[in-house]
């Protein structure tokens, strides 16, 4: 990986970071807040591929690993992980790698429906698969439950896909990062 690449890489991962700076809006029937993290993971995957966008939020998640209080509730570390919220978090290299892969595999006709579908798809979809069962198991709830505590999120999701989508149609026509397979 060239250094430009590892550039990238880290400064996706500071915003993720930087996104933790917007209060996470706590939900009285579902222990994981509102936060507007999830808006850096679509914009890596976005903006960077799956390749790089995916690795910037490995990095992230190990900063919060290792304990830094990089997460909007200002936690870290493994514990953090361990919480109701965590197989959110854990989704999001997934998510972005995810993105990312879908924006390469439409690149040539890459447009504002087609980034709504890949940012949707990963941002939406990936993450919701791995952090409803998580939250279940982590949270004490049944599956159903969660899920339909999880449906809270969907409309401020839906915005972050819109402004994710908008942003990395915007990047592509300005300094493209993304190549085609």
């Amino acid at each position: 990986m060239r250094t430009k690449d590892l550039v990238h890489v880290a400064l996706f991962a500071a915003i993720v970071v930087v996104l933790a700076l917007f209060p996470a809006v706590p939900l009285p029937f579902v222990p994981v807040p509102i936060t507007a993290q999830s808006l850096g993971v679509m914009l890596a995957g976005s903006v960077l591929g799956a390749r790089k966008g995916g690795l910037a939020l490995l990095v992230f998640v190990a900063l919060v690993a290792v304990g830094l209080p990089v997460l909007s509730s200002g936690a870290g570390g493994l514990a953090a992980l361990l919480r109701p919220s965590g197989g959110f978090v854990l989704s999001w290299p997934i998510a972005a790698f995810v993105i990312g892969w879908l924006t390469e595999r439409v690149w040539n006709r890459y447009n504002l429906a087609w980034a709504l579908l890949c940012n949707a798809a990963g941002g939406i979809v990936v993450s919701y698969l791995i952090g409803v069962p998580f939250l279940a198991v982590a949270g004490g709830l049944d599956l159903g439950t969660a899920l339909t505590g999880s449906l809270a999120f969907v409309p401020g999701d839906a915005v972050k896909v819109v402004l994710a989508s908008i942003a990395g149609v915007t990047v592509r026509r300005a300094y493209p990062l993304v190549k085609a397979p």
